[in-house]
């Protein structure tokens, strides 16, 4: 996907070497791809050495689009502005570009005001507006307002809610415990299904769990099923992990046998749903069983394997083996180069353990593997570490020293502590 990312990129560059005239519709999108290829300086950069006579609003509407994604609402805000001084034309996309970012930062309050704004300015609302505004009612707990944007947008006549528009609402009922109405709009989804979409079937399948519909969880599933004869992993991930929340272990593991007879690649996060799920209810044996059977197929525990397994060990209070577990988490990693970090729970009680045992050894070989995951194992890990060596009656020299190297500040009373250690 990358690689031909740049090939576009470099496509669009070789137009312009070549002086091939380019739309305004080009430069857009050229800035799109600048952006995804190279980031947004260099978006920027080739925006402001565009002519000023070639910046309309498409390619503002590029740039303000980029600054939405980086997460860059100052910068999103001035391009608004500055194309309203510009008298350019503000199209239901930009205005949903801003939307979005206003969610993804928590600023859900200001969308409203866009709203009116965009009828003040008669540019028509599209279904993806609807959908963002109702998730920002939602998020300041205002139901009675998302029932009036449903209401709005069947009088608008323009949109007609889709799946996604029902999928949405029954969602934001869950989260409110308003689960009869959110069957209601759960069954207006499935009416608005009619293209067989998979994604709608697993958000069917995963609403109705959350509402402690059972029978209809199977019901959907079959009709899935049936859609896609050959199912694929994300599906039956999807419905396992269900199931389990639902406490239907049997109907998991009978879902789970059907997925590995017919599976032709052995996917570990389907097994990890069903190990995890073990390790809850301190099946230990079927875990570590199911654990090996995946490997036997060729599917080797990831982070995630480890992760559950590590949990279980620290609830057991077993902590050589928890410190097993984390070890081999923290060498195989997330992947695509992303290191896997343990919770700062996790570390926590790793360190009270060590603290109460006065096991500085144990504790620094643990510090240890840490740093092979965390550029810095922070204050509170060398808090715990001064306090251990205190219980433990050991000095150290060098811990002044470690504590600048790692520009961690401790508090004061592990500062007293820290004294009481370091030799003169």
């Amino acid at each position: 996907m990358e690689n031909a990312l740049f090939l576009v990129l470099q496509l669009s560059e070789t137009m312009g070497k070549r002086n091939m005239i380019k739309t305004v519709s080009d430069q857009a999108i050229h800035i799109d791809l600048v952006a995804k290829a190279r980031g947004i300086v260099a978006a920027e950069k080739y925006f402001i050495d565009l002519p000023e006579s070639t910046k309309n609003h498409l390619c503002y509407g590029a740039l303000l689009n980029c600054y939405c994604k980086e997460l860059m609402t100052d910068k999103a805000e001035g391009v608004i502005e500055k194309m309203k001084d510009l008298d350019f034309p503000l199209s239901s996309l930009s205005y949903n570009s801003l939307m979005t970012l206003y969610t993804k930062v928590g600023q859900p309050e200001k969308i409203p005001s866009i709203i009116q704004e965009m009828k003040a300015s008669n540019v028509m609302p599209d279904s993806y507006t609807y959908n963002v505004w109702m998730r920002a009612l939602a998020a300041v707990n205002d139901i009675s307002g998302v029932e009036r944007v449903i209401d709005e947008m069947k009088r608008d006549g323009r949109i007609t809610g889709d799946w996604t528009t029902y999928s949405n609402l029954a969602s934001i009922y869950v989260d409110a415990n308003l689960f009869e109405k959110a069957e209601g709009a759960l069954k207006e989804l499935e009416k608005r299904n009619g293209y067989k979409d998979l994604s709608a079937y697993q958000f069917l399948i995963t609403l109705y769990g959350k509402i402690g519909k059972v029978y209809e969880v199977y019901r959907v599933w079959r009709s899935l099923r049936l859609a896609f004869p050959k199912t694929a992993n994300i599906s039956y991930l999807n419905m396992i992990q269900v199931l389990v929340n639902l406490k239907d272990l049997p109907g998991a593991e009978k879902c789970f046998r059907e997925w590995e007879s017919s599976c032709t690649t052995y996917d570990i996060r389907v097994a990890n749903v069903l190990i995890g799920a073990y390790a809850k209810l301190d099946m230990l044996e079927k875990a570590e069983e199911l654990k090996e059977r995946a490997r036997r197929r060729g599917a080797k525990p990831n982070a995630k394997t480890w992760e559950i397994f590590l949990d279980y060990h620290l609830q057991n209070a077993d902590f050589k083996l928890a410190v097993d577990c984390l070890s081999e988490a923290i060498s195989i990693g997330r992947g695509n180069g992303e290191k896997w970090v343990p919770s700062s729970e996790s570390i926590g009680i790793m360190m009270m353990h060590y603290e109460q045992e006065k096991d500085v050894d144990g504790a620094e070989e643990f510090i240890e593997i840490l740093k092979k995951s965390v550029e810095s194992v922070g204050a509170e890990v060398f808090e715990s570490l001064i306090r251990t060596y205190a219980a433990a009656g050991r000095t150290s020299a060098a811990m002044q020293r470690r504590l600048k190297m790692e520009n961690v500040n401790v508090n004061e009373d592990a500062q007293k502590l820290l004294e009481a250690i370091s030799e003169g």
